[in-house]
């Protein structure tokens, strides 16, 4: 290890991402199937902003949420994707100390933001399928704008203490961060300091934003499948509870990668950290690809929209 690396300082200029470290032999080979799924993210993600955008009858409270979801994902992709590429393609493995401690807020706040609108979803799903009469006087525009609004100013604020606590602390260990995005854990391990405030501020957040979104969540899906399970017909019965299946196994792509990872990286230390970094690639990765598909295409509205739009370049 050079000297530059074990220097002691109290803020570093730069920190050094390794990547994933004992893979650095595969980074190329990694390298392919997460560009390719960034790029997917990047363009059905895309592709559905265009799609809603575009036609004015999916100018609805669902639609709605499946933007703000879009726009998530989208800076959660661009947030950490190109970075990592760099590093696997091109062994930049520098970060700048201002530029990791944004990053770092970006991912954090924006994985909160994507917890809070997929709470906003699922009660969408709610009214629409336990009250449908009242869908149309419970989620108005208005009443959509405010809880965007509320999601964005709920992970915003919480986010704030994470760089502020990172940044006063003096890190006189070594700049190098052995993963391919800066995240919180791995950053303040660095510092020659007693980081438990940072700790246990991390799990205040993770419990009671996630797990209260987890806790939302459950309790809307639990009523949705009892009026499934209530409807007269056994297709309607079936296809009802498909979508929510599938609906709660792009959720679980997220919430379960997110709490194993938070939680042994504090608390489990004889876990493979190359192991513990592919899982955390999934919350990263999967989520972006999942989304657009079994919130959008799975959706008939999209499904027509994107076909005419085809259809009628074809012509």
């Amino acid at each position: 290890m050079s000297d530059s690396n074990i220097t002691n300082f109290i803020n570093p200029s730069t920190f050094i991402l390794l990547g994933i470290p004992g893979l650095e032999e595969a980074h190329i080979w990694i390298s392919i199937p997460f560009c390719a799924m960034y790029s997917i993210a990047v363009l059905e993600n895309f592709t559905i902003l265009f799609i809603v955008k575009r036609e004015p009858s999916l100018h609805g409270p669902m639609f709605y949420f499946l933007c703000m979801l879009a726009v998530t994902d989208l800076v959660m992709s661009i947030s950490t994707m190109p970075k990592m590429l760099s590093i696997f393609w091109f062994n930049s493995r520098e970060i700048s100390f201002s530029a990791c401690l944004t990053q770092m807020y970006f991912i954090l706040s924006f994985s909160d933001m994507e917890s809070g609108i997929l709470v906003a979803m699922a009660f969408d799903r709610y009214v629409a399928i336990c009250h449908p009469l009242r869908h149309s006087t419970i989620l108005t525009n208005s009443v959509v704008a405010k809880i965007g609004l509320a999601v964005v100013l709920r992970s915003g604020r919480m986010t704030l203490p994470y760089p502020f606590l990172a940044i006063q602390w003096p890190y006189c260990r070594n700049n190098i961060i052995p993963h391919f995005y800066c995240g919180h854990i791995g950053v303040v391990k660095l510092a020659c300091a007693d980081i438990r405030i940072s700790s246990y501020y991390g799990l205040f957040k993770l419990f009671t934003v996630m797990g209260m979104d987890v806790f939302f969540i459950a309790v809307s899906y639990t009523q949705i499948l009892r009026a499934i399970f209530r409807l007269p017909e056994k297709d309607a019965r079936l296809k009802t509870f498909g979508t929510c299946i599938s609906h709660l196994c792009a959720t679980s792509a997220l919430y379960i990668p997110v709490l194993f990872s938070s939680l042994t990286q504090r608390f489990v230390h004889n876990v493979p950290w190359h192991f513990l970094i592919l899982i955390t690639s999934v919350y990263q990765l999967v989520p972006p690809v999942l989304h657009p598909i079994i919130y959008g295409l799975r959706t008939k509205q999209i499904r027509v929209r994107l076909l005419q739009l085809f259809t009628h370049k074809e012509t």
